[in-house]
């Protein structure tokens, strides 16, 4: 046995047909050493260009039939060029493949090929799921140990970290891929596939205007902002400040839930996956604001970040060396393969949650704001920081309005009997709150079943007074001995829709999966205590919103 691990990877969940070569120490990658330079990865790719609108599946399909076999020989020579054995053995130790999510008719051209190969190579064959391969192959290339992941690519739009054994969902997009949604604009002004370089380009001579901006705990939406984004556009705004407004926006949002995923787990390491990661203003955002708050932030370098099939390769070869293979009658491609459907088998480490706003602290940083505590005066003033991520406008905008109805809704919060802190000064101009001193610790840092059907029951009594916390998170409820305390409103707002109040249970849910050592009694008990308070058809619609997802927890 040789010290050179090579692993072939294969990628075709969509448009881009590749192959490629990761060559590593066997000792290395046992060991879990994550250092990588660019040499160790052979990468061949032959993309499909749809000729107008976006991908076709068929033609894709057809695309992966005639371009996969070319790919895959050119990544076999340079395997062949660089193995030093005899020439009856294999060049390759096994032969990895995108198994999912993707596009059906592309993923069986995939499989079909991969097993080919491991059978006439006689060797093993791994299955990988393309957007864990994403954040690996960032973790992969940074070094970092527990970073969350922001994966923006075309058809997707979330946010992972590891948690229990597996990659958890911790926000995502509830309707449409940011890619996606950007090619829904360019397509809407006459402009050829793919868009997102198009925006960027004229983005640099626009001027801002105002654009909706929806984030929702950390799940979004860009089905609004598109809209407005074609209405200004046919109303005679400039495309060029449509564009760099719509960059403005859609990646402020994806900046502001990385930062609230960071705030929820304790990290302080950020990784960039997916082909809308090569765009230059989404880095610098997400660079500034990791910057801002101490953390540290890695992009791979662009041909990681597309779609690749260097990405398959490397995460291939560290689930071939913990053992992770697949039997042929095991290998049947999955188009709606989730990230926490797979067991990581080749990492065991688990960083601890950090501390959140225990005793002893005098200031903490939330995703938002800074946080003075003074528990003897029975005070906490909280100033919500200026984000320089944003534009001026948009900053100022969000930090104004989200401080009045912090402390509209916190109130209000109260006289439906809801246990909230009792608010002493606002200055919504200056985005700072004055309030009173609560619990002994975050709900995250104390997890019950009985603490959580108590925010069961207080977000019933908020919806039935008709309107939504908007960011319920393990990190924005205070336990005491005896009281549970609903905190930080300021992404709430009043509301009369069924689908509104179920989002509410769905941020919650997905912080307690992000969390809670085990997380299944415990979102069952939430919806146990909103049972008992609120209607059966928010919880009904809980189970839609879940169905629509397409990273929903298991169940």
């Amino acid at each position: 046995m040789t010290d050179t691990v090579r692993i072939l990877g294969i990628e075709g969940t969509a448009w881009a047909a590749s192959a490629a070569v990761f060559e590593t120490d066997r000792t290395a990658i046992s060991t879990g050493d994550r250092t990588a330079h660019p040499d160790d990865v052979f990468i061949e790719s032959d993309a499909y260009q749809p000729e107008s609108g976006g991908i076709h599946p068929r033609e894709a399909a057809e695309h992966m039939h005639d371009a996969i076999p070319r790919v895959v020989e050119r990544a076999l020579e340079h395997a062949r060029e660089r193995h030093d054995g005899p020439a009856t053995d294999s060049p390759i130790d096994a032969v990895a493949f995108s198994r999912g999510p993707g596009l059906g008719p592309c993923l069986r051209v995939v499989g079909t090929a991969a097993r080919a190969l491991s059978q006439a190579l006689a060797v093993p064959l791994v299955g990988v799921n393309h957007m864990v391969a994403h954040l690996e192959i960032g973790r992969h290339t940074s070094g970092f140990d527990s970073p969350v992941c922001l994966n923006a690519s075309g058809a997707n739009a979330h946010l992972l970290a590891f948690r229990n054994g597996r990659y958890r969902v911790l926000g995502e997009t509830m309707d449409t891929g940011v890619g996606n949604a950007i090619d829904k604009f360019t397509r809407h002004v006459g402009w050829s596939h793919p868009g997102g370089p198009k925006v960027e380009a004229a983005a640099e001579d626009g001027d801002y205007v105002d654009l909706p901006y929806v984030v929702k705990g950390m799940d979004f939406s860009f089905s609004g902002i598109m809209s407005a984004a074609k209405q200004a556009y046919d109303d005679g705004t400039p495309v060029e400040d449509v564009c760099y407004s719509l960059q403005e926006n859609v990646f402020a949002m994806l900046a502001e839930v990385s930062e609230r995923a960071l705030s929820l787990t304790g990290s302080d390491e950020l990784v960039l996956g997916g082909g809308v990661g090569q765009n230059a203003r989404l880095r610098e955002m997400l660079a500034e604001m990791c910057a801002q708050r101490g953390a540290r932030f890695h992009a791979p370098e662009p041909r990681f970040l597309r779609d690749n099939a260097g990405m398959i390769a490397v995460l291939g070869a560290k689930m071939y060396a913990a053992g992770d293979t697949l039997a042929l009658e095991d290998s049947r491609v999955d188009p709606d393969f989730r990230p926490d459907q797979v067991p990581v088998s080749w990492r065991s480490d688990e960083t601890e949650l950090a501390a959140g706003r225990g005793e002893g602290a005098s200031q903490i940083r939330g995703a938002e704001a800074l946080v003075d505590l003074e528990p003897a005066a029975g005070r906490v003033t909280k100033r919500r920081e200026s984000k320089t991520y944003r534009h001026p406008s948009l900053d100022d905008r969000l930090r104004r309005e989200r401080t009045a109805l912090e402390a509209r809704l916190t109130s209000l919060a109260r006289r439906e009997g809801v246990p909230t802190p009792v608010l002493s000064d606002v200055d919504s101009r200056e985005a700072r709150l004055e309030l009173e001193y609560v619990g002994e610790r975050d709900l995250r840092e104390a997890l019950s079943t009985a603490r959580v059907r108590d925010v069961g029951r207080h977000l019933a009594r908020l919806h039935r007074a008709g309107f939504v916390h908007g960011d319920p998170t393990t990190r924005n409820v205070r336990v005491g001995s005896d009281r549970t305390v609903l905190i930080d409103f300021g992404l709430g707002y009043h509301t009369d829709h069924v689908e509104d109040y179920a989002m509410d249970l769905h941020v919650f849910d997905q912080s307690l999966v992000g969390t809670a050592d085990d997380p299944a009694p415990l979102r069952e008990a939430v919806r146990e205590g909103y049972r008992e308070v609120g209607e059966a058809r928010v919880l009904e619609r809980l189970r839609d919103i879940e169905g629509r997802g397409r990273y929903q927890p298991d169940r």
